[in-house]
């Protein structure tokens, strides 16, 4: 028996000492505000207070806590909210909130410490970058909670009052928000999941009765599909449901599989090779879908999918003028192959579901960006004719959470087995191992200017290893920004044995902005001209020409100078680089209003995993009906509420905006026809609402004000025929519709490198975009300094790495795989540009895939105008660095 305080009051458990605290906390004590993320006290999501100092419960044995007092989350508020609780809910210091509660352990500690030794003066960033430096954001909100923490210790928030910037803050800030790890039904059993331990092999027999015979273990299923092969480390094999995770765990080791290896190919250069084994074999090959957008029949050569060309324009120009300059030595031929790595999405809620029957019902609580979605593909795999899923909060997905996953699938068949509620949550090395990732993406760049500094031809050909998966798109993107006489854009899928790749944050996007932005910065070294200038002169965007004249203005760009001028240890450098991307809006798609009790409600079947559509809805609704936007309940994240957009494809603003719009308009109609005396005397809104009898109405979101016009000016039909039945497809299988305009960003960082040990650090960025009016700034801001933050990561740390004999994966953990951490955030501006999406119900529309898209090439250029070498393999590790230099220097 081990007993301590728990939130000031006893608390005492029969357990073995070296239980996790962690896991006392969230199970027999039922405080999920404590979240487990890493399970290595790397990320400080489970952090608690113990005797007044954070330490992470992750690895802190239970024994350890004897007779001590512990605080979590929950404790942290329990009687009034802490400054620092009331300074993040104010400044916007979170996003999907599954990490806010250890930073607000953390932070609730290093305000109360310092305030008792300097009172109310302010610390500085790098005090409180050295306090929070054990917590780890993968939406990356790390400014806003500097300036959340800054602002609790100067005692801005010691008052009693707070305006939220989100209207769940205050669940996310006090431990009380439920995700689908929190989800505890009762009989509610543990779900692990078998993968396979070879690359690729035949499944001979597979033997799940031993399982059955294990203490505490309750079903067992195959997962193994019709061919019964496996074709990478990871996949699923079967599963077992138990009475808690120990059980479980000796279930799996009970289930006896037999292998029949086959020669397997984990690496894109050994894919290619002629003699390389076949991933796939047969002429049916039904690979997984690596993108958002439909998967388009290709032709196969070997492990070769492709070639996708259909983006291109004019391609045989484009190939006799870039060989003849080839041919010619044209110092104006800028020809370069660049390399980038995967990307992990290493969401912090990790992909779970919790599923149980209830007769012919089927519940399913999913962290998912798709409820909605999810809740047809569970109704067309079983059969069940009554399907509810809920994704209330999603803990991050950044794309890797929109289709159904194997934690569904399993979590399904085992609490049919079982008919018990059965949750199936991965554990972190299976988060960054089978969930999904950017692919890997080799590109080779051949651009031509003439003299007079026009874009005469362009070649991008891409090759993408999204391991078994397929459907890559890089180059096609080209199509899209910057005029040129020719283009040449082809897309190569390679298929490996490897975990499958999935949409990750502007798909294609950032990866394509790498390798063209150095390119583009190359052709203006080589013309002698400024690079924003070259860009904006083949970029006819009228929206983006002017963030490059923003651009301009900048100080930092006035005084960039030439490349590599810089001597000695530190070096700074300053680059830019420009982006776009295709607006969406999902077809179909309504909110409904609803007066219930004097109570305005809104709901929609939409997902918030930290984009903030909660708030956005909100606060559309209340500025129709000019009330305050505590006033509006939202509904969201349940698959029987109306259709909804999913979370994906920055579609979420553009489609609930609009549509909420219009829906408070069919409501004020209702009101006014309805409630005698109220809107007639030109009585407030709120006091019509609180005198109205219940209703409800619905709208969908209608179309552009200049519905014609727009259809004829969206990008996609501009491109030609290809585009046009490109457009089709994405509005008949994705129910994804193309708007007029494009998103843009122009962005500029600012670097130093350290020379001697080749470590670079972002020390300021200014990102210029364009999406029209941000619905709700300071969340707008939130997504925009987010997204920065996670390009960093893409530029200078992340890469997914793996044995490539065994097919087994080393980034397997955040120790191994970097993330940005706190101390990585540089100072930011964010210029928004509210002009140009004035045919747009709200005047916006998404951000958090274009803020993302340029920054890894700004930072790369940026390098460049600080060394005078040119990188071409993300992420730009130190050892690169060091390289290069030693390079530059012997060359």
């Amino acid at each position: 028996m081990i007993a301590f305080t728990l939130n000031g009051r006893a608390f005492e458990i029969a357990c073995a000492e070296e239980t996790p605290l962690v896991d006392v906390l969230r199970g027999a004590a039922a405080l999920t505000g404590t979240k487990q993320v890493c399970g290595a006290g790397v990320c400080g999501a489970c952090s608690v207070l113990v005797d007044g100092e954070a330490v992470v419960s992750c690895l802190m044995p239970v024994a350890n806590v004897a007779g001590r007092a512990v605080v979590t989350v929950e404790g942290v508020g329990a009687k009034a909210l802490h400054p620092v609780q009331k300074a993040f809910m104010a400044e916007d210091a979170l996003q999907c909130g599954f990490c806010t509660p250890g930073f607000i352990v953390a932070a609730t500690a290093f305000h109360d410490q310092w305030r008792a030794a300097h009172g109310t003066a302010e610390p500085s960033n790098e005090q409180i970058g050295a306090a929070l430096s054990g917590h780890l954001c993968r939406c990356s909100a790390y400014a806003a909670i500097f300036r959340a923490v800054a602002a609790a210790c100067s005692g801005r928030y010691d008052g009693s009052d707070v305006a939220a910037a989100r209207v769940d803050a205050r669940e996310k800030v006090t431990g009380a928000a439920i995700y689908t790890v929190d989800v505890q039904q009762e009989g509610q059993l543990e779900g692990l999941v078998l993968r396979s331990t070879q690359a690729h092999a035949l499944v001979r027999s597979l033997d799940i009765a031993p399982a059955l015979r294990v203490a505490g273990v309750k079903a067992a299923v195959s997962l193994l599909g019709a061919d019964r092969t496996v074709r990478y480390v990871g996949q699923d094999v079967a599963a077992v449901a138990a009475v808690d995770r120990a059980s479980a765990l000796a279930g799996l080791a009970a289930i006896v599989v037999t292998y029949e290896a086959k020669l397997a190919v984990t690496t894109m250069t050994g894919a290619q090779d002629a003699r390389a084994p076949l991933v796939y074999s047969g002429w049916r090959k039904s690979p997984p879908n690596a993108a958002e957008g439909p998967l388009l029949p290709m032709t196969w050569k070997g492990n070769r999918r492709g070639p996708s060309n259909a983006f291109s324009l004019n391609r045989s120009g484009a190939k006799s003028t870039l060989a003849a300059a080839a041919t010619a030595r044209d110092p104006l031929l800028v020809s370069s192959t660049y390399h980038c790595a995967g990307q992990s999405h290493s969401c912090f809620e990790p992909h779970a579901a919790v599923a149980r029957f209830e007769g012919d019902r089927v519940v399913v609580h999913a962290s998912s960006q798709a409820a909605q979605y999810l809740a047809g593909r569970i109704k067309s795999e079983t059969g069940a004719s009554d399907v509810r899923v809920h994704s209330e909060y999603v803990g991050g997905g950044f794309g890797s959470k929109v289709g159904m996953g194997a934690e569904t699938r399993a979590a399904l068949a085992l609490a049919k087995a079982a008919g018990r509620p059965v949750r199936v949550a991965l554990d972190r090395a299976e988060e960054l191992s089978v969930t999904g990732h950017r692919p890997e993406t080799s590109l080779k760049v051949q651009l031509l200017a003439d003299n007079g500094g026009a874009l005469k031809a362009l070649s991008i050909e891409t090759t993408s290893n999204a391991g078994v998966a397929v459907n890559s798109t890089v180059s096609a993107l080209a199509r899209l920004m910057y005029k040129a006489d020719a283009k040449d854009l082809v897309d190569w899928d390679v298929v490996t044995n490897m975990p499958p790749g999935s949409p990750f944050r502007a798909p294609g996007g950032p990866t394509l902005c790498f390798a063209l932005e150095q390119a583009i910065d190359e052709a203006a070294l080589r013309l002698k001209q400024d690079p924003i200038a070259v860009r904006a002169g083949w970029d006819d965007d009228p929206n983006r020409a002017r963030l490059y004249t923003w651009a301009q203005s900048l100080e930092v760009w006035k005084r960039r100078g030439d490349a590599g001028r810089e001597t000695g240890r530190y070096r700074r450098g300053v680059g830019v680089a420009a982006g776009n991307w295709l607006y969406f809006s999902q077809a179909g798609s309504e909110v409904s209003l609803r007066v219930e009790k004097g109570r305005l409600i809104a709901a929609t079947g939409a997902q918030d995993m930290g984009q903030g559509a909660r708030t956005v809805l909100a606060d559309a609704v209340a500025r129709a009906f000019d009330l305050p936007r505590e006033a509006v309940a939202v509904e969201i994240g349940r698959s029987d509420l109306p259709p909804g957009p999913m979370a994906a494809g920055s579609r979420s603003t553009a489609t609930i905006v609009p549509a909420a719009m219009a829906a408070a308009d069919k409501l004020k109609a209702r009101l006014r026809a309805t409630v005698r005396g109220g809107v007639g005397d030109n009585a407030p809104w709120s006091e019509t609402i609180a005198n109205a009898p219940d209703m409800a109405i619905s709208a969908e979101r209608p179309a552009d004000r200049t519905a014609i016009q727009a259809d004829l000016k969206n990008p996609l039909k501009e491109v030609g025929m290809i585009g046009s039945v490109f457009d089709w497809m994405l509005r008949r299988f994705a129910h994804v519709t193309t708007g007029r305009g494009l998103a843009g960003a122009v962005q500029i960082a600012e670097v130093e490198v350290d020379t001697w040990l080749g470590k670079t650090r972002v020390t300021r960025f200014w990102s210029g975009l364009t999406i029209g009016k941000p619905q709700v700034p300071k969340l707008a801001l939130s997504q925009a300094e987010g997204s920065i933050i996670q390009g960093i990561g893409y530029a200078l740390y992340e890469a997914r790495e793996h044995d490539v004999r065994s097919g087994h994966m080393l980034s397997a953990g955040l120790e191994d795989y970097r993330i940005p951490g706190i101390a990585d955030t540089p100072e930011m501006v964010v210029h928004f540009d509210e002009l140009g999406f004035e045919h747009v119900a709200g005047g916006g529309i998404g951000i958090g895939e274009i803020a993302t898209v340029p920054v890894a090439a700004a930072v790369a250029n940026a390098m460049h105008n600080a060394l005078g070498v040119r990188f071409h393999e993300s992420p730009i590790r130190p050892d690169r660095v060091i390289a290069a230099l030693a390079r530059k220097g012997s060359a």
